[in-house]
């Protein structure tokens, strides 16, 4: 539910579509990376999907995952 209220429309878009095709094979951890992306602020996560500026060190590997998600 938090990936599809977020606080920009596009987020909602991007992450709806990301936790849909990718939550239910998700591991602990890869689950706790996500919920704890999902506490950052939505221009930020924006700009880093988008490529626009770099994700931080403990989300680069997630951010590069849903922005393939993203492209396609």
């Amino acid at each position: 539910m938090r990936s599809m209220r977020r606080g920009i429309k596009e987020m909602d878009l991007i992450l709806t579509e990301y936790a849909t095709r990718n939550l239910k094979d998700m591991d602990d951890a890869a689950l706790h990376t996500y919920d704890a992306m999902l506490s950052e602020n939505d221009q930020d996560l924006y700009r880093w999907v988008t490529g626009q500026e770099v994700a931080p060190d403990q989300y680069s590997d997630l951010i590069s995952d849903i922005s393939k998600t993203f492209q396609s």
